[in-house]
């Protein structure tokens, strides 16, 4: 019988030689690979306990501890939706430290897959021998916008996958066409540290493209006092989970994401919802060679109370180019909706996950953050 192994960054490393650590001293390890191997030793070993630190992008990172049983049912929903078997090479290029990355090895030891671990960069394809078939990967929209926009030739790799993820952060429109030009189907995904990962799903690409995610088997949905997403299935020990996402529940097991509860902004007496904003800037920068990270936020006013601002990561715009910006956002939002005023910065404070932590960006240039 074949000795099973994983590949992490071009070298094999045999499961039994995982469980006891055993290769060690031939092969020299940085920090990164350390906490990988040492996730898969105590999965190999049977470990039934398993403490994973939360992302912190919206508050202060913490650490919870999910059960084995938690992950393997979060894994078996996804190898039985998505036809995993035994023999498909799956990519791990998401953080391991971090639940997104670990379920990914998860469902590679369930389903028995083919493993190859990279490090998480913004392309993480092109650590890749050219002749590598990879039948199902997970991404950040950073990653495969970086794919797709900056390395079009890696997108046969891409077409040949039995099923795509992408998750962490919303899609940008820019994002969602050059999916388009996929062939594999490209799922979005909804769900949190306390959820195993995911709990939902909702397809981007093809003719069943879907602006509603479709709760996985079993997994139950409501709704809060708040109009907040509720969850209860066995990823949450049949627990109720309250989220802080409003959500329009169309169905028992559909839904519609419409944006985080703490992100309302109360402008002039009028509530908006900083997503909707979001939205209606990618939509105006939507013909940019390269569309820019960016959020909105709020300060305080003495006229309105609070005024939206964006904060972009960019150089700043000359002033015709911010003020067609600006112009086309008009066209897509109400006045009490709109920007007033717009900072720039050259790089966001991201999260170990490569999310932008918004409050700690503000600092640095110097605004003030609720």
């Amino acid at each position: 019988m074949t000795e099973k192994f994983l590949t992490l960054n071009g070298n094999k490393f045999y499961y039994d030689e995982i469980a006891e650590y055993s290769f060690r001293n031939s092969i020299p390890l940085n920090g990164y690979e350390s906490k990988t191997l040492e996730f898969c030793r105590n999965w190999l070993t049977g470990v039934q306990e398993f403490p994973i630190q939360t992302s912190g992008s919206t508050g202060v990172p913490k650490t919870i501890t999910l059960t084995r049983q938690q992950l393997e049912a979060s894994a078996r929903r996804t190898i039985n939706l998505l036809k995993l078997q035994k023999g498909d090479t799956t990519l791990v290029c998401l953080n391991t430290e971090y639940i997104a990355g670990m379920m990914m090895l998860a469902r590679g030891f369930l389903a028995e897959m083919d493993i190859i671990v990279v490090d998480p960069i913004s392309n993480p394809l092109s650590l890749l021998a050219p002749d590598t078939k990879v039948d199902f990967a997970s991404f950040v929209p950073m990653q495969l916008q970086t794919i797709l926009v900056e390395a079009p030739e890696m997108t046969p790799i891409l077409n040949q996958m039995k099923a795509i993820l992408v998750g962490g952060a919303p899609v940008n429109p820019n994002l969602r066409r050059e999916m388009m030009w996929v062939e594999a189907p490209i799922y979005h995904t909804y769900g949190m540290t306390e959820t195993a990962s995911h709990i939902a799903l909702r397809l981007l690409n093809g003719a069943g493209a879907a602006e509603y995610y479709e709760a996985l088997d079993t997994i139950k949905l409501g709704l809060d006092s708040r109009g907040c997403l509720t969850i209860q299935g066995d990823v949450t020990n049949n627990e109720l989970l309250a989220t802080n996402d409003i959500v329009e529940l169309l169905t028992p097991t559909r839904f519609r994401w419409i944006g985080r509860v703490d992100n309302t902004i109360n402008s002039g007496g009028v509530k908006v919802q900083i997503e909707k904003v979001e939205v209606a800037v990618a939509e105006a920068m939507i013909d940019a060679e390269k569309m820019p990270r960016y959020f909105i936020a709020s300060q305080p006013d003495e006229l309105l109370g609070e005024k939206i601002i964006l904060v972009m990561e960019s150089e700043p715009l000359a002033a015709a180019e911010e003020e067609e910006l600006l112009l086309k956002m008009r066209k897509l939002l109400k006045r009490f909706e709109m920007p007033r005023g717009i900072y720039y910065i050259t790089a966001f404070t991201e999260t170990a996950t490569g999310k932008i932590q918004r409050q700690r960006t503000m600092q640095k240039l110097g605004l003030v953050t609720h």
